[in-house]
């Protein structure tokens, strides 16, 4: 939802946004991670060298265990989540 609205309102799309969201969001369930596990984040960057957004998706699907979907190249290199490429 976070990078969605980012790259939105990047582009002056807030109303696709907003109707994205009225969508969306009655049927979704928006997951993060406990506080104590943000410092994580940091560390799973430098190893992984992952941008914040690619290495806080990665910290939420390991925490939960979940599969990533994507398209991003830079998943291609994590062992220890399953990434699914479209």
């Amino acid at each position: 939802m976070h990078s969605i609205g980012v790259i939105l309102f990047k582009y002056g799309k807030e109303d696709i946004f907003q109707k994205f969201v009225k969508d969306v969001l009655p049927t979704t369930r928006l997951l993060s991670l406990p506080m104590e596990l943000y410092r994580e984040v940091v560390n799973v960057r430098k190893s992984l060298n992952l941008d914040f957004d690619d290495a806080y998706q990665y910290s939420i699907a390991k925490y939960h265990g979940l599969k990533v979907v994507t398209m991003d190249k830079d998943f291609e290199k994590i062992k220890d989540v399953e990434i699914l490429f479209l």
